[in-house]
């Protein structure tokens, strides 16, 4: 597969789309632009970005802002309140758990099930 291909018709932003899965974990492909992602946690799974095109701030509780740029990735560890946002398209590659709901506990206009993200 080509990561880059993965992300044609994903025509809407914070809309997970599981592209592959390995072990206990999905692969997944996500677009954002703006800040619509609330603030949330994931309490008993750690999540990893990679920065396909763009750049992407994520805002971690009481922590200094991390700026992660196209090519970079960055290991997010349980139960760390963050938000992720980006002024332009990001486009970005998850690997979580299978068990990690997109917003944690905290349900938003942009939540997606598990169901929902299957391609």
């Amino acid at each position: 597969m080509n990561l880059k291909n993965a992300f044609l018709g994903l025509d809407n932003y914070y809309s997970p789309r599981i592209i592959g899965e390995v072990n206990d974990q999905y692969i997944k492909v996500v677009k954002i632009k703006g800040q619509e992602v609330p603030w949330h946690n994931h309490e008993s799974e750690d999540e990893l970005f990679y920065i396909v095109e763009g750049s992407l701030l994520i805002e971690i509780e009481n922590q200094e802002n991390i700026v992660i740029q196209k090519g970079d990735f960055y290991v997010l560890k349980k139960g760390i309140n963050h938000r992720v946002s980006s002024k332009e398209e990001c486009l970005i590659m998850l690997i979580e758990s299978k068990t990690t709901e997109h917003t944690g506990k905290v349900k938003s206009h942009i939540t997606k099930s598990i169901d929902e993200q299957k391609y």
